[in-house]
């Protein structure tokens, strides 16, 4: 099984990867609380695309080690470093869903983009997620700790109900996904690391990437739903438009925050040509 340890951490960390196909690399950055077997429906048309596709477990999710401390964004972000550099990659893309979007951010401003091409950001947390005074669109604290608290006393009843959210489950009546998804990803969700999830939870929430988006000097393509009703775009995609220099923004109307299962047809048709261009 492949593996990369990232010895530079103060805790050794094993993070497994995927890594199919040749040409351009493209990396993808899972999001919050699943693994890299979430991409399952870009990895194959990015391969046929003729890119090289990398995706890889977060630390404490999927098949990775499970660290007790570390899971704040420059630690992660040393992670995909130690990803690039071990595989010794190029000219690379990398591509953050939701809470992967940090990583995207973090990498540039912790190690530049020498080695980037381009950057996407998909249904991404981007810049800040909490509300706040000066970010009156982003979810009040009140509900940030409902969910920290619910992952403290019954993590495991909070995520069988969380992707429904994640995918409009409800509203569309599972239209565009199925009873058998949810379950699904309630497998993955439910066998990551208890500490990993709450760690990172309190990373995607409390951490302002404002002034950050400077340091994303790469193209870059931002997609997001217009009925994401877990990043909501106003505090998200929308001031990730207005704060990164060169990007492309896409709205996918209709789509929920887990538009990669629900308009991955859509969200393929937008992501391909733009790694081509």
């Amino acid at each position: 099984m492949p593996f990369i340890t990232n010895k530079i951490a103060k805790e050794q960390v094993d993070i497994f990867y995927e890594d199919y196909g040749s040409g351009q690399p493209v990396i993808l950055i899972h999001g919050w609380p699943l693994s890299r077997k979430s991409w399952e429906q870009q990895v194959w048309k990015i391969v046929e695309e003729g890119f090289r596709c990398i995706s890889y477990d977060r630390r404490g999710f999927g098949t990775s080690s499970s660290p007790w401390n570390a899971y704040d964004y420059s630690s992660l972000a040393s992670d995909l470093n130690v990803i690039i550099e071990e595989l010794k990659l190029e000219d690379t893309i990398i591509v953050g869903f939701s809470m992967g979007g940090g990583e995207v951010v973090r990498y540039l401003t912790d190690y530049g983009s020498d080695k980037i091409a381009k950057a996407v950001l998909i249904s991404s947390i981007i810049p800040l997620v909490k509300h706040k005074s000066d970010n009156p669109d982003g979810v009040p604290e009140k509900a940030l700790n409902g969910i920290i608290d619910a992952l403290q006393n019954d993590r495991v009843g909070f995520l069988k109900e969380f992707s429904k959210g994640f995918y409009n489950y409800d509203e569309n009546k599972g239209d565009r996904v199925s009873e058998a998804q949810l379950d699904y990803d309630f497998t993955i969700a439910s066998f990551a690391s208890p500490r990993a999830t709450i760690q990172t939870a309190l990373a995607w929430m409390h951490t302002d990437f404002r002034s950050e988006l400077k340091n994303v000097d790469v193209p870059t393509l931002i997609v997001h739903g217009d009925a994401d009703g877990t990043v909501p775009i106003e505090t998200s995609a929308k001031q990730a438009a207005a704060g990164i220099t060169d990007n492309t923004f896409e709205i996918i109307k209709g789509a929920p925050h887990g538009l990669n299962i629900t308009h991955a047809d859509e969200l393929n048709k937008i992501l391909i040509p733009f790694l081509k261009k």
